[in-house]
């Protein structure tokens, strides 16, 4: 088998299934499926050498090969099961890609459901540090875990979740949360991630702002990110 140069690939997981927005990956979305956003930002970075899309869905398949990408396969029914974790699911296409003679350097993963990114977020994450075992996209968060951010005691009273001696936030470290949208990952480190757990992995964080980080998981999410993409577009 030949094997051709090493490759920067995004990869997209969508299932047919949807609990919290029933067929959300294919609803549409200022006017295009909502898998369609993520499909066209990937297409767009300079970086990307291939888009590939991994679901248990037909529609979702056609819809994906007509924006552009490569679905290789339809997903296996045990792969896609609500409790399914996303990791073993882009290694099952990593390895399937490597068996067909690509060399994959790098994993651009892109979650469908976070439309308002930009190709440039794309591109800032992949530029931030190539050599990184994992940058993940975050954003400041809403709630601060030294002074509103609570949690139950056994006693079922509220304390708060990092204690601390600080009187203000403006003395607190900076804190950021994870908003879904980009992983890159390099092959070794997803598979170390899968085996020993996602935090063993060496991780750089390419900061986001909150209103390209919304993650679409049920109907309020979506009208939110209507509603920000709207905005957008008439300031532009």
């Amino acid at each position: 088998m030949t094997f051709g140069p090493a490759r920067t690939i995004a990869t997209i997981c969508a299932r047919g299934g949807s609990k919290g927005l029933p067929r959300k990956n294919v609803r549409l979305f200022a006017g295009l499926p909502l898998i369609a956003h993520s499909i066209t930002q990937a297409l767009q970075c300079q970086h990307v050498d291939g888009v590939y899309v991994s679901t248990d869905d037909e529609e979702i398949a056609e819809i994906a090969r007509d924006f552009g990408a490569t679905v290789p396969f339809i997903r296996p029914a045990a792969l896609a099961q609500d409790e399914t974790p996303k990791l073993p699911v882009i290694a099952h296409l990593i390895e399937y890609l490597e068996l067909q003679g690509h060399r994959i350097d790098r994993i651009l993963d892109l979650q469908p459901t976070s439309p308002l990114r930009t190709p440039q977020d794309l591109t800032g994450a992949l530029e931030l540090d190539p050599s990184a075992d994992l940058v993940v996209s975050i954003c400041e968060p809403s709630h601060n875990p030294y002074f509103t951010l609570v949690e139950s005691d056994e006693e079922g009273c509220l304390q708060l979740c990092k204690p601390s001696r600080f009187v203000c936030r403006q003395q607190a470290p900076s804190v950021w949360g994870l908003n879904g949208s980009i992983y890159v990952w390099r092959p070794a480190a997803l598979l170390q991630a899968i085996s020993n757990g996602f935090w063993t992995v060496s991780t750089r964080g390419f900061v986001m702002p909150r209103e390209r980080s919304v993650d679409i998981d049920d109907a309020f999410d979506f009208e939110l990110a209507e509603w920000l993409v709207t905005r957008m577009h008439n300031v532009e």
